[in-house]
């Protein structure tokens, strides 16, 4: 079995903190030996809390491995929390601007080193009704694409019982119950080779997050949607590819 990978101090530090955060949801794992322990793995997870990187963090490491989160460049401006994310291999992602490629490039740089990136392809926590995973952007195509990285799908659920964005609610007890199922790798040997177009970008996209979907619908035992939720005002152009961040 391979070794637990080395994060170094800080890392340690962060898991630390974010352990004493962690408390508060009751963590059931599934499925955490379809996550390799080593070289290059895209998780592509489901978001529904703000609470969610610190839980999805913290399983990420209790499976021995270190997250490279991908994360809104604001959050490297927060005191404290963006030092942490620095020190940690954070990703920042600059979206709508310039600098969105450079975000792209220094993720795919991170998995050909053998790292782990964690991503929420939808870019910001559901804001779908029921919660169910809305309309993915296409960042983790892209991401897939480019680096040939093993792509893992990731459901978490009950992390909203415990803050919710949208109403604000944080109840922290009595602990939640959190449920994390990690699915299969994905097979995207059909689109490897072919040429970088948006449509194959967004058909590679929907087969990732179609897993993922699938995963949330196993945990809370209910049938998915049969279409993504698209917030009002949503272009029904396909925008060029972004990495995509929470949270937000």
């Amino acid at each position: 079995m391979a070794s637990r990978e080395k994060g170094g101090i800080w890392v340690a530090l962060t898991a630390m903190l974010f352990r004493t955060g962690v408390w508060l949801a009751k963590c059931v794992y599934r499925g955490g030996e379809n996550l390799p322990r080593q070289g290059g793995v895209i998780l592509a997870m489901n978001h529904v809390s703000h609470f969610d990187p610190v839980v999805d963090a913290i399983t990420v490491y209790r499976h021995e491995r270190v997250p490279r989160v991908l994360a809104k460049d604001s959050v490297f401006r927060l005191p404290v929390l963006g030092l942490l994310a620095v020190k940690c291999g954070a990703v920042p992602v600059y979206r709508g601007s310039a600098d969105a490629a450079q975000s792209l490039r220094a993720a795919v740089a991170a998995l050909d080193e053998g790292k782990l990136v964690l991503i929420y392809p939808e870019g910001t926590i559901s804001k779908d009704p029921a919660g169910w995973p809305m309309r993915p952007r296409t960042g983790v195509a892209r991401l897939a694409l480019d680096s040939r990285a093993v792509v893992i799908p990731c459901a978490r659920w009950g992390t909203q019982n415990i803050l919710n964005g949208y109403t604000r609610k944080f109840r922290p007890l009595p602990r939640k119950r959190v449920d994390v199922v990690f699915g299969e790798p994905v097979d995207l040997s059909a689109y490897r080779g072919r040429p970088v177009t948006g449509p194959l970008l967004r058909e590679v996209t929907e087969v990732i997050m179609g897993r993922v979907r699938d995963l949330v619908a196993e945990i809370r035992q209910e049938p998915p949607p049969a279409e993504y939720f698209r917030p009002p005002g949503t272009p029904d152009a396909e925008p060029p590819a972004e990495p995509t961040a929470g949270t937000g």
